[in-house]
């Protein structure tokens, strides 16, 4: 299974929403948190292109977008093609 990494914040129902779903497909991840900003937070918006909302989340380095993003491939059915990559 690819690598899949989460840039996240504690309080944001966003972030738990899209954790929730990929912990629902058993999916392994790696969470990041930009609770306190800093070069950790730098290095997402540079990943995300720019996007400076959390989650960020990416798949084998490539960027799938935030939690609607996500949630998005999983209604189109095309999510577990990434994951199966």
């Amino acid at each position: 299974m690819p690598l899949v990494e989460i840039y996240t914040k504690s309080f944001c129902a966003y972030c738990w929403r899209a954790k929730h779903l990929l912990d629902g497909k058993g999916v392994e991840y790696r969470e990041i948190a930009v609770d306190f900003g800093g070069e950790t937070r730098q290095q997402m918006i540079e990943r995300a292109n720019g996007r400076m909302t959390v989650p960020q989340i990416f798949v084998a380095g490539r960027h799938i977008g935030g939690c609607d993003d996500l949630v998005a491939l999983e209604r189109e059915g095309r999510l577990d093609e990434l994951f199966n990559a």
